[in-house]
């Protein structure tokens, strides 16, 4: 409900709070105009330890810059008195759409309007966004009507094209780029929803009114960006990459803050261990580094560099351009000059020798850190890469060069130093604090959570890790109204089978949360390898697990 002006604002309370993991909380209210009330409150006056504000449906997560924090936070929220703002029309945005979506007819069918009825409904009336979520440019739209609602995928697909305009629940959206997503696709447009080149990046804003117009012709999205800018080919001292392996990408400590925009944090999935290869360097602890999957990378020196590894145990090989390959000989008949350097440790790589990261002997990732850091250009304050949102520098690509920039810390590099051990293909045991949505199973549900093993698929990635094992039952039917969420977090959607959201995971999701992986492991989780096994564990649950009341 949108309140009219001169009307007496009522004032209302957190309904309640439930934990979310060990540094963030999620308060409930009664409805979206005490939601972006309390989220304009908390960003007006912020809270101790307050480190960012999520606004979705029903409910605002609040993240905490410690535990400690988070429970003062849980304990101060219900004694919030909030009170509503008025709100006055926004700008009008119009949306040509070609309705054509792979689940047009499903809707029909869902709805009982058929096809042609879906588009008229969807294309007749106005929308409003309600608030920014999932990824940036996403924006949660609210009809006239409930003359759409319709239920999320069963199981979401692994990618949906840019572009998509689709439904779940009694909202409508656009997806702003490829990405993972369980609503139920309709239609597609060409309208940039996302771009950092304008003043204001987001198409659509919270207010804003939308209009969907039918469109026959096929519309087309504007091409990515280059994989590797000029002024990177250009580098005099740095790193080119002969090859990226199946995946590397620049990485720094990440983008915290920006929730609002629908921006998550991404960064380094093993802090840690990124944070380790810096301090060899000499690096801030949150310089840009190359953070690399399974082995594979190959880079040369641009000058001489001094370099650390750090993170997944692998082999490192250092070659000269000129070395003869493996098992020839020299003109002068002996093998050429051919070296290793131990991990986490700096090392130099003198102007045009090779660096060679093999497969990792456990562990499933490794951070390649060069003193100065990567200098990539920052992104709203981070040179991350988010490969859900496509903010940041691109994925690595044979022939790029990386810059190495100035963000030393130290004169000198450091001492090498110990690793911990990083998992195998066996199971590993991570700790998890219950809900907040654990109250939609029943026990036998998180029994079987906590009582099996759960493999992890091929189909996992940066965005979360894909488990199978046997499906979990919901004691709950119905729809979860979307509603912030965490690294770490364990959605479950209605097949069953549990996702382990990572870095770069959507910022709000629409299927429920039953725990939450302790911050402190999240490294650990990261660096668990494709086909290796997750036991999970409750962890104790502490003073914020418990759903606090707001008095009335």
């Amino acid at each position: 409900m949108i309140e009219a002006a001169g009307e007496t604002p009522a004032l209302q309370k957190v309904r309640s709070v439930r934990a979310v993991g060990t540094c963030a909380v999620l308060a409930e209210l009664s409805g979206t105009q005490d939601v972006l009330a309390l989220q304009a409150l908390l960003l007006e006056k912020p809270l101790p330890g307050q480190t960012d504000v999520l606004a979705a449906a029903e409910t605002v997560l609040v993240r905490a810059d410690s535990p400690a924090s988070a429970r003062r936070i849980a304990a101060l929220l219900p004694r919030l008195q909030l009170t509503a703002r008025a709100r006055t029309e926004g700008e009008l945005v119009v949306i040509e759409t070609v309705y054509d979506g792979e689940d047009l007819a499903e809707v029909g069918q869902l709805t009982g309007l058929g096809t042609d009825g879906v588009i008229a409904a969807h294309s007749g009336q106005l929308w409003t966004m309600a608030f920014a979520g999932f990824a940036p440019g996403f924006g949660y739209l609210v009809g006239e009507n409930q003359s759409l609602e319709v239920p999320r995928r069963s199981s979401p697909r692994t990618a949906v094209p840019a572009g998509s305009v689709a439904l779940a629940g009694h909202y409508s959206a656009v997806y702003p780029r490829s990405s993972p997503g369980g609503w139920q696709l309709i239609g597609r447009t060409g309208a940039k929803m996302w771009d950092l080149d304008r003043e204001q990046p987001a198409l659509v804003t919270p207010g804003h009114r939308v209009r969907f117009r039918a469109v026959r012709n096929a519309v087309t999205l504007a091409a990515e960006p280059a994989t590797v800018s000029p002024e990177a080919q250009q580098a005099a001292s740095g790193l080119r990459v002969l090859s990226p392996g199946v995946q590397s990408l620049i990485q720094d400590l990440g983008r915290h803050g920006h929730s609002g925009l629908g921006v998550s944090a991404a960064g380094a999935l093993d802090r840690a261990s990124l944070r380790r290869a810096n301090r060899l360097v000499g690096n801030a602890p949150g310089a840009a580094a190359v953070e690399t999957v399974a082995g594979g990378l190959r880079v040369q020196a641009v000058g001489d560099q001094v370099l650390a590894v750090a993170g997944a145990p692998s082999h490192l090989g250092i070659e000269s351009p000129s070395d003869p390959e493996p098992g020839e000989s020299g003109e002068s008949g002996e093998a050429g000059q051919r070296r290793t350097a131990p991990m986490a440790t700096p090392f130099a790589l003198l102007d045009g020798e090779i660096l060679s990261i093999g497969a990792p002997e456990s562990g499933f990732r490794s951070y390649v850190a060069v003193r100065g850091g990567v200098d990539a250009a920052p992104v709203l304050g981070s040179r991350s890469t988010d490969t859900m949102s496509g903010i940041g520098p691109a994925p690595l690509a044979g022939g790029g060069v990386l810059a190495a920039g100035p963000d030393t810390e130290s004169g000198v590099v450091g001492d090498p130093e110990l690793q911990p051990d990083f998992p195998g293909t066996g199971v590993s045991v991570l700790d998890v604090v219950p809900g907040p949505r654990a109250d939609w199973f029943d026990q036998a549900a998180l029994d079987s959570f906590c009582g099996q093993d759960w493999e992890v698929t091929p189909q996992s990635n940066r965005v979360g890790m894909r488990l199978q094992g046997t499906p979990l039952q919901r004691s709950r039917t119905g729809e979860l109204p979307s509603e912030g969420t965490v690294a770490g977090a364990l959605q479950i959607p209605p097949e069953g089978l549990p996702v382990l959201f990572l870095a770069d995971h959507p910022i709000t999701g629409g299927y429920p949360v039953i725990g939450v992986v302790v911050d402190s492991q999240l490294d650990r989780a990261a660096q668990i390898p494709i086909g290796a096994r997750i036991r999970f564990r409750w962890a104790a649950a502490g003073p914020t697990t418990s759903e606090r009341k707001a008095s009335n």
